[in-house]
Formats: C-alpha cells, structure tokens, sequence
C-alpha cells in the first residue's frame, strides 16, 4: 500500500491577495509569498488569526484565485488555470479539509456513504483500485461505526471521518485547515498520529493550518505567518527568519517583542565572517 514519491511539489512565487470587506474597502490578506515544498513534505502554517495561513491554503487548493504572483503544483500552474481543468485537479488530485469536521461530511449519511460520496468524481477503474471502505474505516479506528449516522458520532469521530474521506481518493496534496482545533488532547494525538501515518503510506504531501504550537511541533517543518508573509521557518527544532524577495525579514518573536518598529539595527562581520545584528540605537542618539 505504500506509494512513496507520491505528492505533489507545491511553488508560490510573489503570491498576493487582496479581498473587499462589506464596506467595500481592500484588505491584503497575503503580501508576496514565496514557498517552495517539495513532494512528500509534511508542513504545518503556524500564525495567529488573520495572518494569511488559511488564504493561502485555499489558493493552494484551487478554491480561490491569487490577486498577483503564480503557483504551481508541480510543473503546471493552477493560478491562472481553466476552471473546468482545475476542477478536475480537486476532485483528482487535491484534497481540503476545511476548518470543522461538519463542513466535510454529510450529517444525515452513514461513515461509509460519505466516504463513497467522497468518491463520485473517481471513475469506475479509479473506485475498483481505491482502497476498500471498511480498510480505510479500520485505519481511522472507525470500523465499527462504518453505518453510524455521523450526526450521532463525537467530535473526534467525526474528524478521523473527515480525514478518511479527504484520503479516500489517494489524493497527491491534502491540506487541511485546523484539524485537531476543538478536540481533546486524546482525539487530537489521534488525528495527528493519522495525519503522519497517512503520509508516510502514500507518500502524499500534506500541509496543515494550525494555531496551536504543540501541533506544529510533530512536523518535520513549520512554516509561520505574519502579516500575510512568511515569517519564519522551523526545521530539525531550530527556527530560521525568512528574507522576502523584496528584502523583507520578520525578526524572530522574543527580540520583535523587546524592538519596538522604528528600531536602528547595524549589520556587521566578526572577525570569522558571522554576521552579527545588534542595535544601533543608542550610538546614534548619544
């Protein structure tokens, strides 16, 4: 069952967007991302609300269009993609598990009628290799609720459903929106046990929204947002800024909380070659 190699690589170079509120006023949800994931990664978008993760997962997955930039998935690249071959791609090739279990599944169904509507889109050839319902159901620990009405499970229930049905269809990206926000900590080991187990079977690439830190933590890297841009990255327990292409740099989050904006900063070498940032203010001002 093991398919390694089998996501897709994902690009975003300069991607901006911009949404109207009510009043009719523009709002800059992203500021010009630049990201590359290779296939087969696991990343996780850490930030608070409002700082441009869940946009950009819904670019990613071809629900909404960028204002500026490209992205690609793999070599073709969906932001200015024909909406019925970007249709196609959803339904084949990415898969999005919006924010609340609810949202993803069809509460009157049963958990195997919602993983066969999850698979309307594959062709007959497509369901015949898919990986049998009651397998997928035992893997989420759900074999015995497989004609349980989803309206009548639990939280967690309903989460572990909602990730077998965005699996259901092998899909090459899955990206998911907060999946263990409003679940005990049992249910959210849970889900993010499956989220890793999931990726190392089928090779798939997964990004996950989390606010949360103890959940980004468990992925091999982490990509924080801030101020629609990416801020920082995480890697092997080690935190790196991020330079944008315009030059920007977030600065890591203990020395932006002690350098208020305006702040003077000097960038110099030592005498090995490190570069060494410090404040500049005091020299200037005495």
């Amino acid at each position: 069952m093991t398919q390694q190699g089998h996501g897709l690589g994902v690009r975003c170079e300069g991607v901006v967007h911009l949404y109207k509120t009510f009043g009719g006023h523009d709002v800059v949800a992203l500021r010009g991302v630049d990201l590359v994931i290779r296939p087969g990664e696991r990343v996780a978008f850490l930030g608070p609300s409002g700082s441009g993760k869940s946009t950009l997962l819904a670019l990613l997955g071809g629900i909404q269009r960028p204002s500026a930039g490209r992205i690609f998935l793999d070599d073709e690249e969906i932001s200015r993609m024909g909406e019925r071959y970007l249709a196609r791609i959803r339904s084949r090739q990415v898969s999005t598990m919006l924010q609340g279990a609810t949202r993803n599944l069809l509460p009157y169904a049963t958990a195997r009628q919602n993983i066969a509507f999850a698979r309307l889109s594959l062709s007959n050839a497509e369901r015949r290799d898919a990986i049998l319902d009651t397998e997928l159901l035992d893997r989420v620990g759900l074999l015995d609720q497989a004609d349980q009405v989803v309206s009548t499970m639990s939280g967690g229930q309903r989460q572990r459903l909602a990730l077998a049905c965005a699996v259901s269809t092998a899909p090459r990206l899955l990206l998911a929106d907060e999946p263990t926000s409003q679940l005990s900590h049992e249910d959210r080991d849970h889900v993010l046990h499956l989220i890793h187990s999931l990726g190392d079977d089928f090779g798939t690439t997964i990004l996950v929204v989390t606010h949360q830190p103890e959940v980004a933590a468990t992925f091999p890297r982490s990509v924080t947002m801030k101020g629609g841009r990416v801020g920082s990255e995480g890697h092997g327990g080690s935190e790196f800024a991020v330079v944008g292409e315009d030059g920007v740099l977030h600065l890591p989050g203990h020395i932006a909380a002690e350098w208020a904006p305006g702040t003077l900063v000097r960038f110099e070498e030592d005498d090995h070659g490190r570069l060494v940032v410090s404040r500049a203010d005091a020299e200037v001002h005495s």
